[in-house]
């Protein structure tokens, strides 16, 4: 079965002090099964490690061994997002247009999102999309 992840998940899996259940299990998963992500997800995560770099909580030897693994995930970018969807999600929960993308991927393929993210959480139970914990 095919699930969405977010770049909060997959960040938790690069900071040994961001360790969650949610994060674990999802990884887990993808022993098994293949996840998907908007495109955006790719700068999100590289973003997300650039920044702990300058922060001095990551190094660049470490982002390269990072990104070396999660390269041989099962995960495929999605490139299609239904734009109107998206806008409307992110008007009705009150999301970034970020995060309301990954709720319109989850929604529009019926898949279970697995993010950290309580709000975009909130938002997929409310869309009636299970949270990937479920």
């Amino acid at each position: 079965m095919v699930f969405v992840v977010d770049a909060s998940v997959a960040a938790s899996w690069a900071f040994d002090d961001e360790d969650h259940p949610i994060a674990r299990q999802a990884l887990r998963r993808l022993q098994t099964e293949e996840a998907i992500a908007p495109a955006l997800w790719w700068f999100e995560l590289r973003n997300a490690l650039v920044v702990n770099e300058r922060r001095g909580r990551f190094t660049e030897p470490k982002t390269t061994d990072f990104l070396r693994m999660v390269g041989r995930l099962p995960i495929a970018p999605d490139r299609a997002p239904i734009e109107n969807d998206v806008l409307a999600l992110a008007r009705r929960h009150r999301l970034t247009f970020y995060d309301a993308a990954y709720l319109e991927l989850a929604r529009r393929l019926a898949a279970p999102l697995a993010t950290l993210d309580r709000a975009l959480a909130s938002a997929a139970v409310a869309e009636g999309v299970p949270h990937r914990d479920q």
